[in-house]
């Protein structure tokens, strides 16, 4: 019996790391985007976007393991939260540009999912209104919230984002896309983390970047 405990603590990292090191599979794990470019320029980074709703339960249950993932990110990749438009007049999306712009989105995005899903101090569909009001509560001037969300500016970033979802072929939300040219197709919210890390994990292969440093 002691001796098939070492065997099996032998070979069970060894397995874990077999499986880790396993490349991800086009067609299953990923779809190769035709003719798909970045939701920005890369000036030599990797980028990972997730498209992303506010009113997605799904995205609500993702968000704690994506950011805990996004934290550990090295410098060299670059995590972009894109809102999905669906419809021109999504107020969620615009909350999204309105935070991005006052430079309020570390207050404001993690706690925008649970004041959703879990609190219900806004409903799913949201208006302006109400979402200048709750940003209001939260630190951001609400008058100048509403202002900027409704301006000619945001609506120019929601037709970009509209672009970007639609010529990167989602679906649905959440959705990680690498460099534009990858579109993360995962079962579960561990899977799509695990395919996105592989595929950095082969970009930074191929131009031969160092890994990233261990602290």
């Amino acid at each position: 019996a002691l001796l098939l405990s070492l065997l099996l603590a032998l070979l069970l990292p060894a397995l874990a790391i077999a499986a880790t090191a396993a490349a991800p599979v086009e067609g299953t794990d990923y779809v190769v985007i035709g003719d798909g470019h970045p939701y920005a320029p890369l000036a030599g980074r990797i980028e990972v976007v997730e498209v992303f709703g506010y009113w997605c339960p799904h995205c609500a249950q993702f968000q704690p393991m994506l950011s805990a993932w996004q934290r550990r990110l090295p410098a060299d990749v670059r995590f972009t939260y894109v809102p999905a438009v669906f419809t021109e007049g999504d107020a969620f999306a615009r909350a999204y540009f309105a935070a991005e712009h006052f430079r309020v989105l570390g207050k404001t995005h993690d706690a925008m999912f649970p004041a959703i899903h879990v609190q219900g101090l806004l409903p799913q569909n949201a208006s302006v209104e109400e979402i200048a009001t709750y940003y209001g509560q939260h630190g951001l001037d609400a008058t100048r919230a509403r202002t900027y969300m409704q301006s000619p500016a945001v609506d120019a970033k929601l037709a970009y984002a509209r672009d970007f979802a639609l010529r990167s072929g989602v679906e649905g939300t959440p959705t990680l896309v690498v460099n534009g040219r990858y579109r993360v197709t995962a079962r579960t919210h561990e899977d799509g983390l695990r395919i996105a890390s592989q595929l950095i994990a082969q970009l930074r292969a191929a131009t031969h970047r160092p890994p990233p440093a261990v602290h």
